[in-house]
């Protein structure tokens, strides 16, 4: 199995086109910008801060604004397309043993890191024990897994048992040096990577800059220079775009979309994503422990209406636990709105109406859809706590199973469920309280075969009962809006809410 280990179907077919059609709108006027008009300099203003280089950082190698900034900076072995069809990166090509518990890369040769020292085998081993001892998000997709290297352009993975999915799985690995050990802190006050840019500027509380890496294996990028500018509130943000101060924004709320879309200077679109509004229940807690209160409070919201009103163009009423784009996606039933039936069936169960469930979320844009449920919930006399959170709070109160709902915008960069379905919904994972012995079979077994269609079925299974459980809520499915200056050629919006600037330009420059 090389390049690509899996196959282009037809959704993977529709979201290509849906890409290749946001570039023919791609304009060549040209107007102020963040850098000088006509010239190759741009500056980005995202939603979440990029407060970590490191993308095997245990406490925000997982964040967007480090993944974000870590594919400017590193190459993995392999990497997704925009289609969610995998391509080489350091990897040119990649094939399983009879049983896919075995996986052998062979390795792009020339490579160098942009200090001009040449990138081998033993630099992706090192990362990879590297990424293993400090245990971030990824590291449970490969626990017990190990790497070697029999020769400077091979290397070797080796799972504990058959792993079709390990290629995905490696979207989201970075290669370093095999000098860095540790957390290495001054390491990353000027990293050397193997990516298309190099790291100029990184400030913490909101700023980074990066240039071009002329050593690049596929090329000196066409930018000059690219800035990334964290910018979270939503008004100055599209301010910015709308003034040319910045050059393209993302995450752009509904009611806002119109405005910019009346703006000749700005390409506007949106594209299908992989993330879900993803509420959990903590199944750990006894007020939640029945599948049937579960199943009543999500009852209870009317999330159509919701949706509706708040998220009109860049959200749908979700049918599963994955998003359409995702390997894996099977329909399910939706849960139909009925409070009275909701409370009904509370009541029945002996649900305790005079406690508080607590709400978590962190990010200000969430705050009107959880302040929405949190009503919905209230009329029928569930009473909830809604607490936001800062991120850092959020995420060690999400591991310490610290919350009865969590809400998250969860999305998917590997674009297979076995990165969300298989490693946060089985027994071991601990991370909503849930145990089920039948989806830890089932979950086994997807991640087993390398038939996609047989792994799609038994990932429809386990969603199935994921669904069916009440595991959580799974509302919406989610789309990204962009707006960009019509003087970029070459840009392409990403799924995952991480755009990409290899191959963007500036007309005139």
């Amino acid at each position: 199995m090389t390049r690509s280990p899996v196959s282009r179907t037809p959704w993977r077919a529709a979201v290509g086109l849906a890409l290749a059609a946001s570039l023919a709108l791609t304009g060549c006027g040209a107007t102020s910008s963040g850098g000088d008009a006509g010239s190759g300099e741009i500056t980005v203003a995202g939603t979440y801060p990029i407060q970590s280089l490191d993308p095997a950082s245990p406490s925000g190698g997982a964040s967007t604004g480090t993944q974000l900034i870590a594919q400017e900076l590193f190459s993995r072995l392999v990497r997704p397309r925009q289609d969610g069809t995998l391509e080489g990166d350091l990897a040119t090509e990649w094939k399983a043993n009879s049983t896919a518990s075995e996986w052998t890369f062979t390795l792009r040769q020339g490579v160098k890191f942009s200090d001009g020292t040449a990138l081998t085998a033993a630099d992706v081993v090192a990362s990879f024990n590297r990424m293993m001892e400090l245990k971030p998000t990824n590291a449970a997709n490969f626990t017990g897994y190990t790497m070697t290297a029999p020769s400077d352009t091979q290397v070797v993975l080796k799972a504990t048992k058959s792993d079709a999915a390990v290629p995905g799985k490696l979207a989201v690995f970075y290669v370093l040096p095999k000098t860095l050990t540790g957390e290495g802190t001054e390491f990353f006050k000027n990293p050397v990577g193997s990516g298309p840019f190099k790291l100029e500027k990184f400030d913490p509380s909101g700023t980074v800059t990066v240039v071009p890496n002329p050593d690049y294996y596929g090329g000196k990028p066409k930018l000059d220079k690219v800035t990334f500018r964290t910018v979270p509130e939503l008004a100055a943000r599209l301010t910015a775009v709308r003034t040319g101060e910045v050059d393209l924004v993302w995450g752009i709320p509904d009611d806002q979309l119109s405005q910019l879309q009346g703006d000749t200077t700005l390409t506007v679109q949106t594209v299908p994503s992989t993330a879900v509004f993803t509420m959990w229940f903590n199944s750990g807690t006894p007020a939640l422990k029945e599948a049937a209160i579960r199943r009543a409070l999500w009852q209870a919201v009317d999330f159509p209406t919701i949706i509706k009103q708040l998220y009109p163009q860049t959200g749908s009423l979700s049918d599963s636990p994955v998003s359409p784009i995702t390997l894996g996606y099977t329909q399910q039933q939706p849960i139909a709105y009925d409070p009275a039936a909701a409370k009904a069936a509370l009541t029945a169960a002996g649900f305790d109406f005079s406690s508080k469930l607590r709400l978590q979320f962190a990010n200000a844009e969430f705050r009107p859809f959880n302040q929405a449920i949190v009503s919905d919930l209230q009329k029928i006399g569930v009473q909830v706590d809604l607490l936001e959170k800062e991120q850092a709070v959020f995420t060690k109160d999400l591991l310490a199973l610290n919350w009865d709902i969590n809400f998250q915008q969860l999305s998917n960069p590997t674009f297979d469920a076995a990165n969300t379905l298989g490693r946060l919904y089985t027994c071991k994972a601990k991370r909503n309280g849930y145990c089920n012995p039948e989806l830890d079979k089932l979950l086994s077994a997807a991640a087993a075969t390398p038939d996609e269609k047989e792994r799609t079925r038994l990932y429809g299974d386990a969603g199935k009962i994921i669904w069916q459980d009440a595991v959580g809520m799974f509302p919406m499915a989610v789309k990204y809006a962009y707006a960009w200056n019509k003087r970029l050629t070459g840009f392409t919006p990403d799924p995952n809410g991480l755009p990409e600037f290899s191959k963007v330009q500036v007309n005139g420059s």
